[in-house]
């Protein structure tokens, strides 16, 4: 079984990554003895931002943000449609009912979903969380099929999990406001079982860069 920690550190080797990889897991139990206590998290994409201090594992009443919600599998669309948080997102543009129903969504209702370093993963996580520069970005794709999603951005997770894809987004207005991630960062899913694949072809990728680069 590989080691997530070893393949975290080589991400961040390969990819000079300037934020550690983050290892979400959702759970069939309910949250553990680290359960989540700090102040009230506006959306789920904000634990993203807060794991990388650390682990932790939340509930669905610790997720407060209808979309990530449903994208998440906590709550299925007939019971965040009418919350008013979607209604402000429906009255002002930013999303149709129309595109709502394309969102990716997890396909089970997890107990609990854990977030932390990737370096401090025992075992390997259901999906890596990588933020990314373009040019990393670009290596990433130049090793491996990317699928590119729309917002919300949150939906890189189920569609990941659900999908067993390399899941990016260039991120979303909403989340961006939320989390504070700059204009220059880009997010990538990567499902734990495909990260040893992935780790491998951007070893290949990077050695062929580094070759172009000294001719260049």
């Amino acid at each position: 079984m590989p080691d997530p920690r070893l393949l975290g550190q080589a991400l961040v080797d390969l990819l000079t990554l300037g934020h550690p990889p983050i290892a979400i897991d959702f759970r069939d139990t309910e949250p553990n003895g680290n359960r989540f206590t700090g102040s009230p998290v506006v959306a789920s994409c904000v634990f993203w931002m807060q794991a990388h201090q650390g682990g932790f594992s939340t509930a669905a009443d610790d997720h407060h943000c209808s979309v990530g919600r449903f994208t998440h599998g906590l709550a299925e669309a007939g019971e965040i449609v009418d919350q008013p948080d979607v209604g402000a997102l429906l009255d002002v543009g930013w999303v149709t009912m129309e595109a709502f129903a394309e969102v990716a969504h997890l396909s089970r209702r997890p107990h609990s979903i854990a977030y932390g370093p990737l370096s401090e993963a025992p075992t390997m996580p259901d999906v890596v969380l990588l933020r990314l520069s373009p040019r990393q970005m670009m290596e990433i794709g130049d090793a491996v099929d990317v699928e590119l999603s729309g917002k919300p951005q949150c939906q890189i997770l189920p569609r990941a999990v659900d999908r067993q894809v390399i899941a990016a987004s260039m991120g979303c207005a909403l989340s961006r406001a939320r989390t504070g991630m700059s204009d220059e960062e880009l997010t990538c899913a990567i499902p734990g079982e495909r990260l040893e694949e992935v780790v491998a072809a951007l070893r290949a990728v990077r050695r062929a860069d580094d070759a172009v680069a000294a001719l260049a």
